[in-house]
This record gives C-alpha cells, structure tokens and sequence, in this order.
C-alpha cells in the first residue's frame, strides 16, 4: 500500500523514469560520459534513449547525429544522400557511438514508415524525434506550378506529421518523450525568394501548436526550434556572398556567423529531462537577427 502511494506521488510530480527511480533509491548506475569539448553539455536523460532525425546525413542534421551519438544515444536518421549519410555513420561508429541509417525519400510517406519501423527495429522504441529535413531552394512566384507547390510541401512540412504519427505508439507506451520541430526564421522576417517554403515552414509551427494539447496529455513535449542563418556547407556554397555577410552581420546582434552545432545543441537541451516544462513553444535562434 505504502509503494503505491509513494508511485502516485511521484507520477502527480511529472517525474521522468529515471528521476522516479532515483526518488525511490534504485538509479541505476550510470558509466562516466567523457565527450570532446566541440559537444557542450552532457545530459543523462538522453543516455541510452532511441533517437530518430530526419535530413541526418549533412548540415544541420549532420550535427545534431553526432551531439546526441556523443550523449550516449542511440540515434537513428533517415536522408537521401546515402554517401554523406555512410560517412557519418561509420565516423561515429568508430569512435564507439550508436549510429543507424536509413536512406529513404521523406516525400513517400510510405517509405518514411519503413525507414522509422527499421530504425525501431534497430534500436527499439523511438522516444526522441527530431523533425529537421527541409530544403530551401529559391523560387520565384511566377514559376510555381501546382505540382511544384505540392512537393515542397511534402519536402518541408507533410513528412514532420507522419513522422509524428508514426512515432506516436512508441512514446505513449514509454510513458512520454520529446518531439523538435525544426522551423526557421524565414517566416517571421519575410524572406524573399522562396515563399512556399516559407509558407511550410509557418505551418510546421502552426503543427506544433495543433498538437501539443493533445500530446501532452500523454507527456510529450513538442516545440519548434527557429534557427536564423545558419552557415552550413550549402548556404555557403550557393547564398553566402560577401555582400550578403556584411548585411547579415549589421543586422545580427551576435558578430559571428552561426553553425550547425549552436542549433545541435539547443536541440540536445530540448529533447533532455531538463527542458521539462517546455512544450508548444517556438525557440529561436538566431544570433539576435530579428
């Protein structure tokens, strides 16, 4: 009788597995973590949890594999670029992490669900998503067609719902997780240019905030995560002129260009025990720029 009501107390606290545990005296013992420097902060909670990030094979995603494989996770990615993708994988191999790949297009819903069902297979349930696969090419509004319209939304926004749904079984049963929905900052200062994708990614917030009540009601946690320009091997290569870094940085509060790793490790923050009481927010990160 006395146990029950010890385990009803500390369900009606929120506590994670792991803090219920040790509240009761029976942590287990955790090995030591010891990470190189570039990943920041070490997280318990995120030790040994499954892990899925779509667009994990390049840029953003590149970095947030390695941060949480550095964590102790085991993290699953699916991606398109299967070269990228290996190399990573077989990077963080060596060094002793946890690491799956699936190569899969996240525009076949289809094979979205085959890539999570294997990577769940892999590793076992998913009680971590990081929905950050997007592309951001530059379109003009006269060249839009209806078709073309339809495939950037399924690029930057129709796959972060499946994602969601398909993950869904796995952290009711878990008893919670955590869900970031990687957005961008283009819809709030009114990118030019490309105004589908901006479109999508307004929508990819408006999902955060059609979701969260309902989800946590099972104590999943879900929030949009607003990088601003973020100098990834790509911006670099096709957008980042001089001219265009010398307006960014008079406009940018913080005087240095922003990398993959500032957005990967915010990521880490948000998926861990210690963001807690945060869900159905839009985090932004973006040097100050807005």
């Amino acid at each position: 009788m006395e146990g029950s009501v010890v385990r009803r107390a500390l369900d009606g606290l929120g506590l994670s597995g792991l803090a219920r545990r040790k509240a009761r005296g029976r942590a287990p013992k955790r090995r030591t973590v010891s990470m190189p420097m570039q990943y920041g902060a070490i997280y318990p909670s995120l030790e040994g949890r499954t892990v899925l990030v779509t667009g994990g094979g390049s840029g953003i995603g590149e970095a947030i594999v390695a941060h949480f494989a550095a964590q102790g996770a085991k993290v699953g990615f699916l991606d398109l670029k299967p070269a990228e993708s290996r190399a990573l994988t077989a990077r963080l191999s060596a060094a002793g992490h946890t690491v799956h790949f699936e190569p899969v297009d996240l525009s076949d819903i289809d094979a979205l669900r085959a890539g999570i069902a294997a990577v769940r297979a892999r590793f076992g349930p998913v009680t971590i998503l990081v929905n950050n696969a997007a592309n951001d090419d530059r379109h003009k509004i006269e060249d839009v067609t209806p078709e073309y319209f339809d495939e950037r939304i399924r690029v930057n926004l129709k796959h972060q719902f499946f994602a969601i749904q398909a993950v869904l079984p796995d952290m009711k049963q878990a008893g919670g997780g955590a869900i970031v929905n990687v957005t961008s900052t283009s819809w709030m200062i009114g990118s030019r240019g490309m105004p589908v994708y901006v479109a999508a990614k307004t929508a990819v917030y408006g999902l955060v905030r059609g979701l969260a009540r309902e989800l946590g009601e099972h104590n999943i946690r879900i929030n949009a995560l607003a990088p601003g320009w973020i100098m990834t091997e790509r911006q670099k290569a096709l957008w980042a002129t001089p001219a265009a870094l010398e307006r960014l940085m008079q406009d940018q509060c913080l005087k240095r260009t922003l990398t993959p790793e500032d957005i990967a490790r915010a990521v880490l923050f948000f998926a861990s025990d210690e963001s807690a009481a945060a869900t159905n927010q839009n985090f932004v990160f973006d040097g100050g720029w807005l």
